[in-house]
């Protein structure tokens, strides 16, 4: 390995780190032009394709255009398009078994003259499986095999010697993802469909819905209207979720009781009070299928502690505690 003492000071890391930014930009600009002219023709045409197959995108590409590759495999598999990456050299020792009819293959190759892509290629053209080619070689090997071609603009490597991919890869990114969301959105793909591909980590925590962690059954704090306060208190005690929720006689929620309440009557006489003359109504509340985020969002913008969830006949079916969005990761 080649190893040379560090030649830049720190202004000069700065300003190469800004003209790598610069570079990067200019590709963007110039792919986002590309797009608003016969770019925009085919890739409306690439969106359809992959649509209507009834099998996946089969992802490919070797060096830097391969991670490109893996990344834009995954972001299409979690957004609701079937896809995966095949190597193409393991593709040429066996892995070509992975493609199958209805699949479309989606080959990534700066210059398009890259020979590990052959036996894939060849495979496609033989049994019929469309070709979608990413590339920048509009007279290339692999452009004149392709079924459509997405062609990148031609724009200068952020590397001084123009060798290592930088602008060239960040273009591949933006187009994979802009595939990504456009199939995703053609879909009519939802946040309830994404959480079944993220039920993992924050992500899956942020989509994660009320349902999912409301407390129900006996652990819901509820007395009805008339009740003292010493038995209001009893209930909010032994169910520790700082409220208590009071309800009519047909058990629809009428408003609530919180530990903040009862801090604020200690010179009364609680023997002689009832829920009525302390209660809160018309309190916050929120529905089954709310989202965990949006829920967090009322308890912060309200400085509540609890949300008390409600059916359509705003009858209480259960409760969520801010503890609750905290140990998921909501936050």
């Amino acid at each position: 390995m080649i190893k040379r003492a560090l030649q830049l000071v720190e202004n000069d890391v700065i300003d190469s780190a800004l003209r790598t930014v610069a570079f990067g930009k200019q590709g963007l600009d110039a792919l986002e032009r590309s797009l608003q002219n016969g770019l925009g023709d085919v890739f409306r045409k690439v969106t359809t394709m992959i649509g209507e197959i009834d099998g996946r995108v089969i992802v490919t590409g070797i060096g830097k255009s391969g991670h490109i590759g893996r990344k834009i495999a995954a972001s299409l598999a979690s957004t609701g398009t079937p896809a995966f990456f095949v190597h193409p050299v393991e593709a040429n020792h066996g892995d070509l078994g992975m493609i199958a009819p209805g699949d479309v293959v989606l080959a990534l190759s700066w210059g398009g003259e890259t020979a590990e892509l052959q036996g894939i290629v060849a495979f496609t053209r033989r049994f019929s499986i469309p070709l979608i080619a990413i590339t920048s070689g509009e007279a290339s090997t692999l452009a004149r095999a392709a079924d459509l071609v997405l062609l990148l603009p031609r724009e200068q490597e952020a590397c001084p010697h123009g060798l290592a991919p930088t602008t060239s890869t960040l273009m591949q990114l933006a187009l994979g993802d802009a595939l990504a969301v456009a199939l995703l959105e053609a879909r009519g793909f939802s946040a309830t469909d994404f959480r079944v591909y993220h039920p993992g980590g924050k992500l899956g925590a942020m989509l994660s819905h009320v349902s999912d962690l409301m407390h129900t059954g006996e652990r819901l704090p509820l007395v009805k209207l008339g009740t003292s306060m010493p038995d209001a208190i009893d209930e909010l005690s032994r169910k520790r979720f700082g409220c208590v929720g009071i309800v009519d006689e047909d058990g629809r929620l009428c408003g609530v009781v919180t530990d903040g309440d009862i801090a604020r009557h200690l010179d009364v006489n609680l023997k002689e009070a009832v829920v009525d003359d302390w209660m809160t109504e018309n309190p916050k509340t929120v529905g089954k299928d709310t989202l965990a985020t949006a829920a967090m969002a009322l308890l912060n913008k309200y400085s509540i502690g609890a949300l008390i969830v409600v059916n359509e006949e705003n009858r209480p079916i259960g409760i969520v505690h801010f503890h609750d969005l905290l140990r998921v990761g909501v936050a």
